[in-house]
């Protein structure tokens, strides 16, 4: 969900084959999603993950109908999704479920096949076995799984490929040339068989889980922003102050939305504290704001004494992690604060230039505020 649980629009993910709602390529475009309010419902397909159900019994068609129960669930507990994001054989299985959900404005697609058959390259070494015996356990990424000869059947009886041309709802097609499981020939022949409005964006270097976070991420900055154009949008209550910052957080995470002035971000916690790391956390911004007024201070020097200084860089690190603050925040021998900044000049400077510039770091604003007695006063606003 978004920072203030208050989503602009809804959106419903579809996995890969196989695969579950929580691949990182899912999450990370999901997140990229959630960063422009946008509410992302992932799930997984039956028998996969932590949905109940034998994933032998499934097939195509059972994913397609999974792809609409999450749908109605979705119109039913919030709001009907606009968007419909397919990855690989999800794109297809998307494609065509879009076709029944007449409330979506907009489809994308992932490296997705134009014909779910396309997934009989992945069981080739298995397929007469399947079609003799009825069915047959298949190593698929490393994981066995039973494929049963109904789902062959099921596959050849779909032909979602030929009914691109029924789709009336903005098509977006993500796809990487790189990618040597669906080949991106692919691409091109759903692009060719869609109507107008339709977009293709390559994912250059990208393999078909996108397991490149960097391409993930490029992936959800790229969906976020084209669906704008096509969504019927939630107006959402902008975030208001007097005060110079002001910051917003919903009923659960520890995402949150910061504004000062007419600059909007985001805050978070790493994974592994169960945050979405979605921003810099608390003290990544406390170290953020001494470097960058270290930075503009030296700047301002060098400026006004004529110092030749092309460059500057501060690294900073603190020493004690949040957790150990809160868990001694009511402890007066709690460990104390330990901030290591290191400054790099770039320029042709003299040993004396060096030395004093490492003195004017010392008398920035913000360093002068964490060394100074600080008196925070605390009230409701009524």
């Amino acid at each position: 969900m978004p920072v203030d649980n208050k989503p602009v629009a809804y959106a419903l993910f579809a996995h890969c084959f196989t695969c579950t709602k929580n691949l990182s390529a899912v999450k990370n475009i999901s997140r990229a999603l959630t960063n422009n309010s946008i509410a992302v419902l992932r799930f997984d397909f039956t028998g996969l993950g932590e949905s109940e159900g034998d994933f032998a019994d499934t097939n195509f068609s059972s994913n397609i109908e999974d792809l609409i129960a999450a749908s109605k669930f979705l119109e039913k507990e919030y709001q009907a999704p606009q968007i419909l994001i397919g990855h690989s054989l999800g794109g297809a299985a998307a494609l065509r479920a879009s076709l029944k959900l007449n409330k979506l404005k907009a489809v994308v697609v992932i490296g997705a096949p134009f014909d779910p058959v396309h997934i009989n390259n992945l069981l080739q070494n298995d397929l007469k076995t399947i079609k003799e015996k009825g069915n047959a356990m298949v190593s698929i990424g490393g994981r066995p799984f039973e494929i049963k000869k109904q789902f062959l059947d099921d596959i050849l009886n779909s032909q979602s490929g030929n009914r691109i041309s029924e789709l009336n709802k903005a098509l977006l097609i993500l796809h990487s040339p790189q990618d040597n499981i669906v080949s991106i020939d692919n691409a091109a022949k759903i692009y060719k068989a869609a109507n107008h409005p339709k977009s293709f964006v390559t994912l250059d270097g990208a393999d078909h889980l996108l397991s490149n976070k960097n391409d993930s991420l490029y992936a959800g900055k790229i969906i976020s922003t084209w669906v704008e154009k096509y969504l019927e949008l939630i107006e959402k209550k902008p975030i208001e102050t007097e005060k110079q910052v002001v910051v917003r957080i919903g009923e659960s995470g520890f995402t949150t939305e910061i504004k000062t002035g007419s600059h909007i971000f985001l805050a978070d916690e790493p994974d592994s504290v169960g945050g979405n790391d979605l921003g810099p956390t608390p003290y990544d911004l406390l170290l953020s704001g001494l470097g960058a007024c270290t930075a503009m201070t030296l700047r301002m020097y060098a400026d006004r004494k004529k110092i030749p200084l092309n460059e500057i860089r501060v690294h900073l690190q603190h020493s004690k992690t949040h957790s150990q603050d809160c868990n001694d925040c009511e402890n007066p021998t709690a460990k104390i604060d330990h901030i290591e900044r290191i400054i790099e000049l770039e320029g042709n400077l003299t040993a004396e230039e060096e030395n004093r510039l490492l003195e004017i770091a010392d008398k920035c604003p913000v360093h002068k505020t964490l060394l100074s007695e600080i008196k925070i006063i605390t009230r409701l606003n009524k």
